[in-house]
């Protein structure tokens, strides 16, 4: 028993003794590392505005040829949110101005610990290099009512379209560009819905297509953003010219008003039992010509609604735009009441009288 406790000591020596040099020789490689990488900031912002988006250059400069990429790690960073952690590099010389972007969330932010490093580091005898993060000067706005909550460089609108939604509202769909924006922070105020169907989000250049429903007694819908290059708020004004065709589609959408069409008709119905007693009466043929009209109008308006055969799987859309947003899928082939169509798209309504676009690729025959 005295020799197998004092084997098993040996053994356990042994393994000690690998570990200290082990530990001695990890410690030793760090201790030994160089520094190689020498940052500092370039250009940081005086002052920001909550919701801006903004950049910061480092200059980095690498004093060693044995390498393959700079890279870098955010730490302890503060009312922001990091939009690129690879940067937009320049060089000039020497030296390499990378620059990141942020968006500033809150009324104080303060920019992040900037780790750089280079890779490889075989055995780690590169060491590492610390910026430290600088509190920011962040102001808030004092918009108007109107404020989309857009804070750009640039914001414009290129393109929209108003059309009928109910016997009270218009819905106004328009397509907007800008440049240095969260453009998916737009949001309206004393709208009755609004929505985004389709966003293109990019530091520099962003596009959304988005719809608002307001009064059908506003004639311009109006708002503001606000502008970074000016510093200033600056008013953007939509006329509403309700176009005709009434390419509409919303969720929670009315059946359709039938009550002018009861009327026009009766009228018809009225018309043609006016004629038929004229022809009795007065036996002239010639009204057999004019009774032709109020006989096709009323086959015309009676005609039901053609059903549509729509594949299992289509997605129904919420307007009738590329990327817009999808309300529904359907869960099997359905045959769907036909509402209207545009350019690649047609309008149904849905078994739960909701209105929807569905495009015409997915329109079976039957």
């Amino acid at each position: 028993m005295r020799h197998f406790l004092l084997t098993v000591l040996f053994v356990l020596t042994l393994f000690a003794e690998d570990d200290i040099n082990s530990s001695l020789e990890s410690n030793s490689s760090v201790e030994n590392s160089v520094k190689v990488l020498y940052t500092n900031y370039e250009e940081t912002p005086q002052r920001i505005v909550k919701g801006e988006i903004f950049p910061v250059t480092i200059r980095t400069l690498s004093i060693t040829q044995d390498y393959e990429q700079i890279k870098y790690n955010f730490s302890n960073q503060s009312g922001l949110k990091a939009l690129n952690t690879i940067p937009y590099r320049e060089e000039n010389g020497k030296y390499f101005y990378d620059t990141f972007y942020f968006l500033a969330t809150q009324k104080w932010a303060k920019l992040p610990d900037i780790e750089a490093y280079i890779e490889p580091n075989p055995n780690n005898k590169y060491d590492k290099t610390v910026l430290e993060g600088k509190k920011l000067n962040v102001i808030s706005l004092n918009p108007r009512n109107n404020f989309s909550n857009i804070i750009a460089d640039y914001f414009g609108v290129i393109e929209y379209r108003t059309t009928s939604f109910d016997n009270t509202h218009n819905i106004i769909v328009f397509v907007a560009e800008a440049s240095r924006c969260d453009i998916a922070n737009m949001n309206f105020k004393n709208v009755f819905k609004q929505g985004i169907e389709s966003i293109t989000e990019s530091i520099q250049d962003s596009r959304i297509t988005y719809f608002v429903v307001v009064d059908k007694k506003l004639e311009n819908f109006k708002f503001s953003y606000f502008n970074l290059e000016q510093n200033r708020f600056n008013n953007i004004s939509i006329p509403i010219i309700v176009d005709d065709d009434k390419v509409t589609t919303q969720t929670d959408l009315k059946p359709k008003d039938q009550s002018k069409e009861r009327v026009k008709l009766i009228i018809a119905i009225s018309v043609t039992l006016v004629l038929l007693l004229l022809i009795l009466w007065r036996r002239k043929y010639i009204y057999s010509i004019i009774i032709i009209f109020p006989i096709a109008y009323i086959a015309y308006i009676t005609v039901p609604s053609k059903n549509l055969c729509i594949e299992k799987g289509t997605n129904i859309y919420l307007l009738p735009v590329s990327n817009g947003t999808i309300f529904e899928t359907t869960q099997e082939l359905i045959y769907l009441q036909k509402e209207g169509d545009t350019k690649g798209f047609v309008k149904v309504k849905l078994k739960n009288n909701k209105i929807g676009w569905v495009k015409d690729e997915n329109i079976c025959q039957y």
